[in-house]
């Protein structure tokens, strides 16, 4: 497998990452174990969880399989801390907090350090000066080898980036931002994904197959058992990609499959993929066969005229003040 630098930084990660949001509530140690063996021979580097992955699990059961079934120095470990369990505030993002989850997180994972810390959400509650240093901390302590965000919207990734920029020595820069960005969902094209290009950082796409509905098994209204729209946990996180907009794109999606001998799984990976900003999409495959789908869109590229129509098919809507005025 290909690989790229992450943002303006010298980590160097597999062009496809391994998300884990269902180890240790859906998947088990077994098929955990298959799925991490089956990317690492593939060539993939990056593995991507977060301490609320199953309340902890999901790292747990992650440091369970490094080391004995693959070397850790083969890993580019990436977690995310600052969600909560609190009906009451969904993030905290304060220094105590994220550092002492920091710890927990090396712990369950049994290493040292991660490769990548990530600051899951923005916290209102908090001064994001005093976030930013949870991350310098953690960087000058060899806890983490590079720090990022998750689900910043624009104003707030460029002014925690540029703030990272603004005492080079005294502060890290920023490395990366993960956001859900796919054919069914390209939101961040409109501030998130210039800032991030403008400021060096690399993006990490989540939920690059529109949540699983851009493999097309959810046509027609189906929801096949086992997947996650038919899920009681997970339908609701399915079901606002399944209306007739979607609809439109997964059938363009399946067109193009159909015309390139390839599936639809693979025609909208290879597409955000290959987008400008971004470094690696983060796959969360449920077993070894899927994922093994997944990673054959290495040899894929796109044809030019494909990559047209999908992107007109699935342009969202920007208006003022998005527009390039020069023109008008």
């Amino acid at each position: 497998m290909d690989h790229r630098h992450l943002g303006r930084t010298g980590l160097r990660v597999s062009r496809l990452g391994l998300g884990t949001l269902t180890w240790a509530r859906d998947t088990g140690e077994e098929d955990a174990s298959a799925l991490l063996k089956t990317f690492w021979e593939a060539g993939g580097t990056l593995v991507d969880t977060a301490d609320v992955y199953a309340d902890g699990g999901a790292e747990y059961l992650l440091g369970r399989l490094i080391g004995g079934l693959v070397p850790r120095g083969d890993l580019v470990i990436a977690t995310k801390a600052g969600s909560v369990p609190d009906a009451d505030r969904r993030f905290d993002t304060s220094r105590g907090h994220l550092l002492a989850a920091l710890d927990a997180s090396l712990e369950r994972l049994g290493v040292d350090h991660v490769d990548l810390w990530q600051v899951h959400a923005f916290d209102a509650a908090t001064p994001l000066e005093e976030t930013l240093q949870a991350l310098d901390i953690a960087v000058a302590s060899g806890r983490a080898r590079y720090a990022g965000v998750s689900n910043f919207c624009g104003w707030q990734l460029a002014k925690a980036a540029t703030w990272q920029l603004a005492a080079p020595g005294t502060r890290f820069p920023l490395a990366s931002t993960q956001m859900e960005y796919s054919l069914l969902q390209r939101g961040v094209e409109r501030e998130v994904l210039p800032a991030a290009r403008d400021l060096g950082l690399g993006l990490l796409p989540s939920s690059p197959l529109g949540r699983g509905v851009l493999t097309g098994k959810y046509r027609q209204g189906a929801r096949p058992a086992g997947s996650r729209g038919a899920s009681g946990l997970l339908g609701a996180f399915v079901a606002p990609y399944l209306d007739e907009a979607a609809s439109r794109i997964v059938d363009a999606v399946t067109i193009a499959a159909d015309g390139l001998a390839v599936t639809p799984l693979q025609v909208a990976l290879a597409w955000v993929r290959d987008r400008p900003g971004v470094t690696a999409p983060i796959v969360g495959a449920r077993t070894a066969r899927q994922l093994a789908e997944a990673l054959s869109v290495e040899a894929l590229n796109l044809p030019e005229e494909i990559r047209r129509a999908l992107d007109d098919v699935s342009a969202p809507l920007h208006r003022y003040p998005d527009q390039d005025w020069s023109e008008l």
